[in-house]
């Protein structure tokens, strides 16, 4: 985890407020914590993301494991995540602190009272048009270990209960990361996809094709799609791309629990849906 480089105080306080820190919703949202509120001891990163179309920060590896699982989001049912979500209205949800230790969230050289954070709040769209919560607070396992962690995860939990949100702990032993890897590879593909020159029209015929040749085929998928590139006298490497961006559309299923092996058999391939279904699904 990045160790915190700023000052703690009222003014800092007021100035995050008035910057709009843990407010809005979407592409609007900013977190209560960013990269460049850390030294740069650490594993922070910033990533595009593609529900929110905005910036994400996280502050370690795990986080950001976690994340890629919430942006795949097999169901389609996740319509935003906001990371680092401030509990601003603690003292007026949560009353009875009497527990905790009176130290625990204030700042020991300036008496100023600390912002508890979860680190995602996702919001899920559920049935009827309708929209549902759930917090979730990622901690590695080692930290689980510290009295004063455990002390603000059941803050946490007090809170998020009175509201009436689920709210859960994720460890590393709850992410698998081979899958968040595969996410990884596949899901950066809507990223390049501006660098193809590749015009939807163009996206659309060119992966229905390889869809078809790689479910009819027994050829290691790696093979497929070397012959897919030079049959259509595309760049070498559009094939891989067009693979990526089919897992990322969510038109082929693939095993994701396990590194994805370009030398398994293509026809080991499900199609899910046409492209452009996917396409259309995903907001593409």
């Amino acid at each position: 985890m990045a160790k915190r480089k700023i000052d703690w105080d009222e003014n800092k306080l007021k100035k995050w407020i008035q910057e709009g820190r843990g407010q809005g919703e979407g592409k609007d949202y900013k977190p209560w914590l960013t990269v460049t509120d850390f030294s740069s001891r650490g594993r922070c990163s910033r990533l595009k993301g593609i529900k929110t179309g905005r910036i994400h920060h996280f502050m370690a590896d795990i986080e950001t494991w976690y994340f890629y699982l919430l942006e795949f989001d097999e169901g389609n049912k996740i319509t935003d995540i906001r990371e680092f979500y401030p509990l601003l209205d603690l003292d007026e949800v949560v009353h009875d602190k009497q527990d905790f230790s009176k130290n625990l969230f204030v700042d020991k050289k300036t008496g100023c009272p600390y912002v508890l954070t979860t680190t995602f709040l996702i919001t899920v769209k559920v049935k009827n048009g309708k929209t549902s919560y759930a917090a979730r607070s990622v901690k590695s396992s080692k930290m689980l270990e510290r009295k004063t962690t455990l002390e603000k995860l059941e803050m946490e939990r007090k809170y998020w209960q009175i509201k009436g949100v689920d709210w859960a702990i994720v460890t590393e032993k709850d992410i698998n990361r081979d899958k968040a890897k595969n996410i990884e590879w596949a899901l950066s593909s809507i990223h390049m996809l501006p660098d193809t020159g590749l015009a939807e029209e163009d996206i659309i015929e060119l992966g229905s094709a390889l869809q078809f040749r790689l479910v009819n085929s027994a050829k290691p998928i790696r093979n497929i799609i070397a012959d897919f590139d030079y049959d259509y006298a595309l760049d070498t490497g559009t094939g891989l791309f067009l693979f990526r961006y089919l897992i990322a559309m969510k038109a082929i299923k693939i095993d994701m629990e396990t590194p994805i092996d370009l030398n398994a058999p293509a026809n080991s391939i499900q199609i899910v849906r046409d492209m452009e279904e996917g396409m259309r699904s995903a907001g593409g």
